[in-house]
């Protein structure tokens, strides 16, 4: 979605309140679909799974593109493929958004060359489908704003996920047991322009407009209540998870007028 604006210092750049949760060092990666040099040829670097997208980085300081940012709500057609003979990949589509740096979709490829592909991919489409939970009605996802302003090493909190994880579901760390080098996590005070599987935090108190502005609410408990119950639900095929797929975002269905809403509350 957005390209080259998630590094810095030879590290990643996260937003305040973004958590990683599963880190590999070994990744592999290539685009169709795009004719900017950026896009081409194959790409090694690190790949980042956190509570609001994926984020690439690259490992050669001269290759055109140092990131790129996956948010969950810019991705989809994504499947987990096991090939009978090669690496195990994920791939999908992934749009542009207003200020990413680049415009249109593009199809990816990812590779784990040190394994994980099919856990990192199940990862995601469980964090994609928790964020689409609380994502925001209407036919578009809110512009991406660039990261501006000072940035600093991220505090120990934003490498890891809570032990309890989100509404019950844990990332799969005993997969990915690594985490980023030190010195190589930095975070901007701004906030995601977007929720992710951690609701509105950090993005509610900055970005979101008051309550019914433009479609957008507040968590409240039977919201948390929905999002508990859809992390506990399956999403994909554990009998086949070379074909899972990201559910259609919270955001594409509008929200009940307040007569219907009332009315099924009278009958």
């Amino acid at each position: 979605m957005s390209l080259n604006t998630a590094h810095a210092n030879g590290g990643v750049l996260i937003h305040a309140g973004e958590c990683i949760l599963l880190f590999s060092d070994n990744v592999s990666m290539e685009f169709h679909g795009q004719d900017g040099p950026e896009f081409k040829g194959t790409k090694t670097g690190r790949l980042y799974l956190t509570t609001h997208r994926m984020i690439f980085n690259a490992k050669n300081g001269s290759e055109k593109m140092q990131s790129f940012s996956f948010p969950f709500i810019t991705l989809k057609d994504v499947e987990l493929e096991q090939p009978v003979f090669g690496a195990n990949y994920i791939k999908g589509k992934v749009r542009a958004q207003p200020n990413g740096n680049w415009v249109g979709e593009a199809k990816f490829k990812l590779q784990f060359k040190s394994g994980g592909a099919i856990e990192f991919g199940q990862a995601m489409l469980k964090a994609a489908q928790m964020a689409s939970r609380g994502g925001l009605p209407g036919d578009a996802p809110p512009p991406y704003t660039p990261p501006t302003g000072p940035w600093y090493a991220a505090p120990p909190p934003a490498y890891a996920p809570p032990p309890t994880g989100y509404y019950g579901w844990v990332p799969p760390t005993h997969v990915f047991p690594d985490t980023p080098p030190a010195n190589t996590v930095f975070m901007t005070d701004m906030p995601p322009p977007y929720p992710g599987i951690n609701g509105y935090n950090g993005y509610a108190a900055a970005a979101a407009p008051p309550t019914g502005a433009m479609g957008f609410t507040h968590p409240s408990a039977p919201q948390d209540a929905k999002a508990a119950e859809a992390a506990q639900s399956a999403y994909y095929d554990p009998n086949k998870p070379q074909c899972a797929y990201v559910p259609p975002p919270a955001y594409y269905e509008a929200p009940p007028t307040y007569q219907s809403a009332t009315a099924k509350k009278d009958q």
